[in-house]
């Protein structure tokens, strides 16, 4: 019997096993539990694994938070606080250089192609040093990320210039420098509150997560630019996932990889509509365009070159794991008509 939405301190009192369960998971992410990602994709996940279980594996949701913040995440997976965790690789700084790859500009229109690109880049092989210490479930992208502001229009580099903007990953951060802006890093869910209360002026987001997290309540201003795409990755406990016997961990193994991959770039990019229609209904849209738009690309490719040439100069694959991601974005596009 699935469970959802539990305190830690109802877990805590919960009993080892749920009752005719042969495994119990708790998978904890820091979506807002009235979130699609949350229903849709997790809640989702939790219910196919216990089905094709013949009810064998319990799993028990955890959202908001409740099960450890957001910077955590994929440690709490590795020690064991969490049996399955998601969260984006880009919290845990320096960690997963060869994932951030798929964050960089202009490499892909939709979170469907960008999951199932970089899924193909996990499953090759390439990234297996980065996820040696867990058990990694499915990789994927949201959609494109654009830069929202609290009370200032942005649509030249000169308005952009000095504004402090959040930024999720150290290559987001990178770009914002590049762009003249102040980089601020913070999780997703600080955002509403440093908003709010004015610590930054802005922040970078895709459409989705704009609504998802209240965020077109404090931000007035919306320049669309394509400016990055977010890694994320769901991944499991290796103890939790070896104590499985082998026709359980066949049930984990067959919701594993591209099949969940997909699902989740496909809801980033429903969302994505709905988020914009709504951020819009009371916010202003900006384009960039022109000679002006050939000066943000020109910047936000000396951020992604500086990016690449500085995995390199560390004697990893950064040019080669970059080509790889373009070629894997093309098969992805024929294959899935984007």
């Amino acid at each position: 019997m699935l469970r959802r939405a539990l305190t830690i301190a109802a877990a805590l009192a919960a009993p080892a096993l749920a009752h005719g369960a042969d495994a119990s998971l708790s998978f904890a992410h820091f979506m807002p539990a009235n979130s699609w990602q949350n229903t849709e994709l997790f809640e989702a996940w939790a219910a196919e694994v216990e089905a094709q279980s013949g009810e064998r594996i319990d799993v028990t949701v955890f959202p908001a938070q409740t099960l450890g913040k957001a910077p955590q995440g994929y440690d709490n997976a590795r020690d064991g606080i969490a049996d399955i965790a998601w969260t984006v690789q880009g919290y845990t700084a320096g960690r997963f250089p060869l994932s951030h790859i798929v964050e960089l500009p202009g490499l892909f229109e939709t979170a469907e192609v960008g999951s199932c690109a970089f899924q193909k880049l996990y499953d090759s092989g390439a990234l297996d040093a980065e996820y040696a210490d867990t058990h990694v479930l499915f990789v994927h992208t949201h959609g494109p990320g654009h830069l929202h502001t609290v009370s200032k229009p942005v649509t030249t580099l000169a308005e952009l210039d000095g504004l402090q903007i959040r930024h999720p990953t150290v290559v987001i951060g990178g770009l914002l420098e590049e762009l003249g802006a102040v980089p601020v890093g913070m999780p997703a869910p600080r955002i509403y509150e440093s908003a709010e209360r004015g610590t930054i002026d802005g922040f970078m987001l895709p459409w989705e997560a704009v609504a998802g997290f209240r965020a077109d309540e404090v931000s007035d201003h919306h320049t669309e630019f394509g400016f990055y795409a977010l890694a994320f990755v769901a991944t499991m406990n290796k103890g939790a996932y070896e104590r499985l016997p082998e026709d359980l961990k066949a049930v984990v193994d067959a919701n594993s990889g591209m099949k969940w991959a997909l699902i989740a770039g496909r809801g980033y990019d429903a969302g994505d509509v709905t988020g914009r229609e709504k951020t819009l209904a009371s916010g202003t849209l900006h384009q960039i365009e022109g000679d002006e738009r050939a000066a943000w690309q020109a910047a936000a490719d000396r951020a992604a070159a500086a990016y690449i040439a500085s995995l390199d100069a560390q004697g990893l694959p950064g040019t080669e794991t970059h080509e790889a991601v373009k070629g894997y974005v093309a098969e992805c596009k024929a294959e899935l008509g984007g």
